[in-house]
């Protein structure tokens, strides 16, 4: 099962690959629209040093960001999940930022923080800590009314309730937000990295501006492989923080 599982994605990958390296080494599709697969590889391995050097900043920079979206998202989805009126009065402040473009306020993060690690950090926090937010915030207030209605014949303060049964019972909705905001993070910080330099967002610029598509393609994916790995250590931690959850439930059932 778990075979098919890994082998099952693989054929789509397998033959998407197999039907673009045809096309562009007969000439269907031009090299200077889509490179072919073996031409990616090539400018991969020809620089290795600027490739990893970059892949490496990137990673820094979106697991900076996504490490403060996961503890101030929770922390401020604790508070507004605690208080009804503070909730009201702030959360749409949240959606609000949300919905403004990364890329319209990445010059204004320049003005405010300079080029290099901040700024890129900021942009990848700004992008990836809603999502942390919005489901966090859902399942605290998903919580079932008869778990509630329990925890109030025991007297249960509103603090205990909130963090021996609201946390606990949001912890797959919050998961859920983290793997969001793991990709998330590794596109903020290219988005940063546009306008701050360095990273695969700079190694993406500087070669759409000398027209070098292969090298783009390769700077994209491994920014696709960084959020994968973002994604797959999310998923990995929830399964086992999830499973230790349900045993625990089960022996107090």
């Amino acid at each position: 099962m778990r075979f098919g599982r890994v082998l099952f994605p693989l054929i789509p990958l397998i033959v998407i690959t197999g039907l673009s390296e045809i096309l562009v080494s007969s000439g269907v599709i031009p090299k200077y629209l889509l490179p072919a697969p073996s031409q990616v590889a090539s400018v991969l391995l020809d620089d290795p040093g600027s490739f990893i050097s970059a892949f490496l900043e990137t990673a820094r920079a979106s697991a900076l960001g996504l490490l403060f979206s996961v503890v101030f998202g929770l922390l401020i989805a604790l508070i507004l999940s605690f208080s009804t009126l503070v909730r009201k009065m702030f959360y749409p402040y949240a959606i609000f930022f949300q919905t403004v473009p990364i890329i319209a306020i990445a010059p204004l993060l320049v003005i405010w923080l300079g080029y290099g690690l901040p700024t890129v950090v900021a942009s990848s926090f700004i992008v990836s800590v809603f999502p942390v937010i919005a489901n966090s915030v859902t399942g605290l207030l998903g919580t079932e009314p008869i778990w509630l209605d329990l925890f109030q014949l025991m007297d249960a303060s509103r603090l205990q309730v909130l963090l021996k049964l609201r946390f606990p019972a949001a912890l797959p909705q919050v998961f859920a937000g983290f793997r969001i905001a793991a990709g998330l993070a590794v596109i903020g910080a290219i988005v940063g990295e546009f306008i701050a330099g360095s990273g695969l967002g700079g190694l993406v610029d500087t070669a759409r501006n000398q027209q070098r598509v292969d090298r783009v393609f390769a700077a994209v994916l491994l920014a696709a492989i960084l959020g994968i790995l973002y994604f797959a250590a999310i998923a990995f931690l929830s399964r086992i923080l999830l499973v230790n959850r349900k045993d625990d439930q089960d022996v107090l059932v």
